[in-house]
């Protein structure tokens, strides 16, 4: 008997030396040349002339001086500028806590299923809608002290009129007021989005276990909800810490200085005294308080999740 054996087709030999290529430009440069002029033209050139304006003596009208970090040691000295940094803070930290509260108890509402739920919601967001200087003269009229449908509405209930926005005392939690009224639609928005995306297994177990509402919220939904609460946190943070149309349409930062806040400084020292190497130096400054505090915001957010990974753990 005899075995046939086909032959295995011969396999091509390896090329013992391959030359090496050429180096040749991606052939997508062509399209990320025009980003790269965009960025350096809008963000990285203003940055880069704002911090050579900062380090310069320069008033419009006035030769330009070199004066190195002297802006930014005159900052701490200025007593205008260290006062319109605690407005900032408490402007902001107010701005932040009323719309994270009462956004995320109104998303808590509009979650439930009732009858004409979906219209009431576009009801509730529409003041996020309006503009910022529209809501500032409506809410003008509605501070007024005489004229004003705030103090009416006092008066029925036997409380005495108040000044608003033309006491120190009261101005920045009167603009605090604007701010949550126009802001609380989007808190709820986020919040809204976050409730929808939780499972009803554990709503389950805590309705078979007993639980009243309070402990349902408390122990399953905040915890739950928390990363969209770190969003809207950090969106609202952003922006109240930069807030100046509302500001400067109500108060002008008054009366006095009691509303004025960095943006309205620095708006006064730029173009209203013509101080640009001093407007400069506040305008670095400033950003990179913004960047403080979102970096702070981030902290606490990576340890929180940090925790409760330990806690999952144990």
């Amino acid at each position: 008997m005899s075995v046939v054996t086909q032959a295995s087709p011969a396999k091509p030999e390896a090329f013992s030396a391959t030359p090496e290529r050429e180096w040749r430009p991606p052939s997508y440069w062509p399209f990320v040349i025009p980003a790269l002029v965009v960025v350096l033209a809008i963000i990285i050139f203003p940055w880069v002339f704002t911090i050579w304006m900062s380090l310069h003596e320069w008033k419009v009208g006035s030769p330009t001086t070199f004066v190195g970090l002297a802006n930014y040691l005159r900052l701490p000295t200025d007593p205008r500028f260290v006062e319109a940094i605690g407005h900032t803070l408490f402007y902001t930290a107010l701005s932040v806590v009323l719309p994270l509260i009462f956004g995320t108890l109104a998303a808590v509402v509009f979650h439930q299923k009732f009858a004409a739920r979906g219209f009431l919601r576009g009801i509730f967001i529409m003041p996020m809608m309006a503009t910022p200087v529209a809501i500032a003269l409506v809410w003008t009229m509605m501070f007024h002290p005489q004229l004003g449908v705030l103090n009416y509405v006092l008066s029925l209930v036997g409380m005495p009129p108040q000044l608003w926005v033309f006491n120190p005392t009261t101005v920045i939690p009167s603009l605090v007021l604007v701010e949550t009224w126009q802001w609380t639609p989007l808190v709820m928005l986020i919040v809204l989005g976050g409730l929808a995306a939780i499972p009803t297994e554990p709503y389950e177990s805590a309705q078979i276990d007993g639980a009243n509402f309070w402990q349902v919220f408390r122990f399953i939904t905040l915890p739950l909800i928390m990363p969209f609460l770190f969003i809207a946190g950090m969106i609202r943070m952003i922006d109240a810490v930069k807030s100046f149309d509302i500001i400067f349409a109500i108060t002008q930062g008054g009366p006095g200085s009691a509303s004025e806040t960095i943006n309205l400084y620095l708006y006064s020292v730029a173009f209203v005294y013509y101080d640009i190497g001093y407007g400069s130096a506040i305008a670095v400054v400033f950003f990179l308080l913004i960047v403080a505090l979102a970096a702070l915001l981030l902290y606490l957010r990576k340890r929180m999740l940090w925790t409760s990974e330990l806690g999952d753990g144990a």
